[in-house]
């Protein structure tokens, strides 16, 4: 029997070799390969959101501009002005002039709406404050037939918890008979206190004892309480304290917020209200509704009486959200800004209260 030769051998390990070399190097370059393209993807990601971000960004400036410019030369804010005009502020972002993407921008007046917080007199305190209180029974017994809610809802039950979770310190005393402390708190799972303060974000509203996802969100067809809540709207006293005055902007109510200002005999006026403020006559306005009395002029409401303590006609707190758009990605910067006039100087800025990108 033949043997085979040593060189045959060697010829043979080093084709073995040859072989494993190159499927290592075939390997590593697949993945280095994989891992280059990776990283483009990721700068390309990267930079989008970068370039997202500061288009975003501008659109809160331009926002912030128009709401300085309104502030001085308007002593009103109405749904009628530049600010809350769709148009105008998509011209006014058209000539920023984006080589790719464009920005769509809106700004929300805050005090549209009802101040959670102004619940308590003062906040802080042990008290309801009496005003809001009524305001929030006509919102509720307004917004429970509207979302449809089941028999077992009590508009009182979600006044006494709400407050009780503002409250300060009042651990010891629940409100009613319906209100809740952290006691009811604790023995949820998973168990957490009662916050015994001012809200500092809306939907903590929905550790709320009462407050169910249906009536904070609503449905698709009827927005929840969420829309027309808000935890904005403070006053920095002298003594470093929080104050809530509660007055909502009756030039900006959204229509259930109306309903609920006006005395539970008069409700059947809020819809007039509304459409008075938006009624069109040749591209135009056709009320005017800057004067503070401008109410009176609503058909069948010569008489209608407000009560002062929750009705105002002027804001500076606003919502903004300004919405990027570039190379199939989308961006959106959303914040709470106030308007703040310098004592000295009487120059108007725009505090920044609250900032999120989605």
């Amino acid at each position: 029997m033949k043997r085979p030769s040593a060189i045959g051998n060697r010829r043979g390990i080093a084709l073995l070799i040859t072989l494993a070399v190159t499927t290592v190097l075939v390997t590593t370059v697949l993945e280095m390969n994989r891992q280059a393209r990776s990283s483009l993807s990721t700068a390309a990601v990267m930079r989008d959101r970068t370039s997202l971000l500061l288009m975003a960004e501008s659109g809160v400036q331009v926002a912030m501009a128009v709401l300085i410019h309104d502030k001085q030369t308007s002593r009103t804010d109405t749904i009628q002005e530049d600010w809350a005009n769709p148009l105008f502020l998509q011209q006014a972002m058209e000539a920023l002039s984006f080589e790719d993407g464009k920005v769509e921008l809106a700004i929300e007046d805050e005090m549209g709406k009802i101040q959670v917080n102004a619940l308590v007199d003062p906040p802080g305190g042990h008290r309801f404050n009496t005003h809001q209180q009524q305001l929030w029974e006509r919102f509720l017994g307004i917004m429970g037939p509207l979302l449809e809610m089941d028999e077992n809802f009590e508009a009182t039950a979600v006044i006494n918890a709400v407050k009780d979770w503002i409250d300060a310190g009042d651990d010891d005393a629940i409100t009613g008979l319906t209100g809740a402390e952290s006691d009811y708190y604790r023995e949820l799972d998973p168990p957490y206190a009662c916050r015994n303060a001012p809200l500092p974000y809306l939907p903590e509203m929905l550790k709320i004892k009462g407050v169910t996802p249906h009536l904070f969100f609503g449905t698709e067809q009827q927005p929840g309480i969420a829309a027309y809540l808000t935890v904005w709207g403070a006053a920095q006293p002298t003594d470093n304290t929080l104050t809530f005055n509660g007055k909502i902007n009756i030039n900006t109510a959204a229509l259930p917020v109306i309903a609920a200002m006006l005395p539970t005999e008069n409700q059947d006026l809020a819809q007039a209200i509304f459409d008075y403020r938006q009624e069109i006559s040749d591209d135009q306005f056709a009320n005017d509704i800057s004067a503070p009395g401008w109410i009176k002029n609503v058909p069948g409401a010569a008489g209608l009486k407000i009560d002062p303590k929750i009705m105002t006609t002027a804001s500076d707190v606003f919502r903004i959200e300004s919405k990027a758009t570039a190379r199939g990605r989308t961006l959106t910067v959303t914040t709470v800004v106030q308007r703040v006039q310098d004592t000295t100087s009487k120059k108007t800025t725009c505090r920044v209260l609250t900032w999120r990108i989605d």
